[in-house]
């Protein structure tokens, strides 16, 4: 077996397990109803389903001979730019009072120092 047929298996399974990221990432964007519950399928989408799909097509191009650094690029833009926008998106349901309401966190005054709790 030459290393171009193990690059091209390689990218057979890069692109079915892409294909199977992408298909649970619609059925979980068809089936949760509020909006905070739908963020988390298409961000896996964006980062797992769409990246193995990229690393396919590197895969392919190097098998052919003529790789490039394109699909490099295109990866490190979703993976800066997708928990970006699902952080914002988050924020904005929060802040319209779309879903619903934090809880109120613990009385505890140790959480953001160094110090140590006091045995009470």
């Amino acid at each position: 077996m030459t290393l171009s047929v193990v690059l091209i298996y390689a990218a057979i399974l890069s692109i079915l397990i892409g294909s199977f990221f992408s298909i649970v990432g619609v059925i979980g964007l068809l089936k949760f109803s509020k909006p905070m519950v739908r963020l988390h399928a298409p961000t896996k989408v964006g980062t797992i389903g769409i990246g193995m799909m990229l690393l396919a097509s590197i895969l392919t191009s190097i098998a052919r001979g003529d790789a490039s650094m394109h699909e490099l690029l295109i990866m490190a833009f979703l993976f800066v730019t997708a928990p970006v926008s699902a952080n914002f998106i988050a924020k904005v349901n929060i802040h319209t009072r779309n879903c619903d309401p934090l809880p109120d966190p613990e009385r505890d005054d140790t959480w953001s120092t160094l110090e140590t709790p006091s045995e009470e």
